[in-house]
């Protein structure tokens, strides 16, 4: 791509992460075009194409899921239609304008436990419920169409805006005088700001071309969602709530999540010359903004 000005779109632009992209391009040169559903529907093949053309779209940034783990055990058709069908619309109508996908994926997509080494690309993958399946399904899918495309699978995302864990655990241990948290699975935090200007940065200095393939990128670091908590708490302020930690088998679910499932962001790091904020780092940003909000 040349240095002239692109047209990208962003979809799923009411999201934590489509929001944090409205942040983070928002002094970038580029034109860009935020939609959700209200806007544009990703399922339906047509009006993406049409839009893709009649915009011009040089670059399509992928921000819409199914995200619920849960529920997409009940809600398979939905989830495939969001997380792969649609992502296959977006392929091939950027791939009929010779543009560039960028897709965010997840790791839910290496399933259970696979031992506590953090995860590369080229690992298998395995996953174990309806969502991992159906965002590899997405990443599948992608690859079939021929079109350019960057993936990045994350983890454990959060920001200042939506539901997130962040949010409910800052809530959580205002409110309560005590807590149980899982303390076997462990990942990493991702501070949404932190991948959309990761993002946005790839697209200014036009590094998707020639660096298409599979990526990594989370925070630095690892923890378990019982140290994310006590961090959270901490953070916050909320010391009076007593936080212990217990196993995942105290909460039944419907899918058995990765019990370890750091990635490692070394491909990332190496491809684009740059560096990843550590988890706390990033924690603190996000939770003094969210403090400074409520003033």
């Amino acid at each position: 791509m040349t240095n002239t000005k692109l047209n990208i779109l962003v979809t799923g632009a009411n999201g934590q992460l489509g929001q944090a992209m409205r942040a983070a391009s928002a002094d970038s040169k580029d034109h860009y075009i935020f939609t959700d559903v209200a806007e544009l529907d990703i399922t339906d093949a047509a009006a993406v194409a049409a839009l893709v053309k009649t915009e011009h779209i040089n670059v399509i940034v992928n921000c819409a899921a199914y995200t619920n783990v849960d529920k997409a055990e009940d809600d398979e058709a939905f989830a495939e239609l969001l997380n792969a069908t649609a992502v296959r619309h977006l392929a091939d109508a950027v791939r009929g304008n010779d543009g560039v996908l960028i897709h965010v994926s997840t790791d839910y997509v290496f399933g259970g436990s696979q031992g506590n080494t953090p995860r590369k690309e080229s690992e298998p993958v395995n996953p174990t419920g309806v969502y991992g399946l159906t965002k590899l399904h997405g990443e599948q899918a992608i690859s079939a169409s021929g079109a350019k495309a960057l993936i990045f699978r994350t983890a454990w995302l959060y920001s200042e805006t939506g539901k997130n864990f962040v949010k409910t655990m800052m809530a959580l241990t205002s409110s309560k005088s005590e807590l149980k948290v899982v303390f076997d699975q462990c990942g990493t935090p991702t501070y949404a700001r932190d991948l959309a200007e990761a993002i946005v940065r790839i697209i200014d200095r036009r590094l998707m071309e020639g660096n298409e393939g599979i990526y990594h990128f989370s925070n630095e670091g690892v923890c378990s969602w019982y140290d994310f908590t006590k961090m959270i708490a901490m953070m916050a302020g909320n010391t009076g709530c007593d936080i212990q930690p217990c196993h995942s088998s105290e909460f039944p679910s419907k899918v058995v999540r990765p019990s370890y499932s750091v990635l490692d962001k070394t491909k990332y790091k190496a491809t684009f010359g740059t560096t990843v904020p550590y988890w706390t780092d990033s924690l603190v940003k996000c939770i003094n903004n969210l403090k400074e909000n409520e003033a």
